[in-house]
């Protein structure tokens, strides 16, 4: 029994403008939360990826992510902030540098653990054992 080509998946991806917009939209999606990564940036600086006109032209092509419409599937909200990082050659070429990989690493984590803390609130948390808080 031969299969008809025609019928395959991979040629009805390749014909269904759907699919090949949704595998577009996919791959530009991955992209796009990778640069959340600072060692993912840092490596690219390092095998000089960040210096190519192609490459800096499709990071400009790629802000249409900071719209409501695209934004709203992003996970990792660094990832537009050093999309928007990487629209200048001094970031580009700082991150070729350790220094910077390990300082722009902790600022992420600062704000991952302090994004919530309001000013005037304590991040502790108060007991509620009454044996902890002397209350009989």
């Amino acid at each position: 029994m031969a299969s008809d080509p025609a019928q395959s998946p991979q040629a009805t991806t390749e014909e269904d403008p759907r699919a090949i917009n949704r595998d577009k939209f996919e791959l530009e999606l991955e992209f796009v939360q990778s640069l959340a990564n600072p060692y993912y940036l840092h490596s690219l600086a390092q095998q000089n990826i960040l210096n190519q006109p192609a490459f800096i032209n499709y990071l400009e092509y790629l802000l249409y992510w900071k719209e409501k419409d695209y934004a709203r599937f992003i996970h990792y909200p660094h990832a537009l902030h050093h999309l928007d990082l990487l629209q200048h050659a001094q970031f580009r070429s700082e991150m070729k540098k350790d220094e910077w990989r390990e300082y722009l690493s902790q600022k992420q984590y600062d704000h991952w653990r302090t994004w919530r803390d309001y000013p005037g609130t304590s991040t502790t948390v108060a007991p509620t054992d009454p044996q902890e808080t002397d209350v009989q």
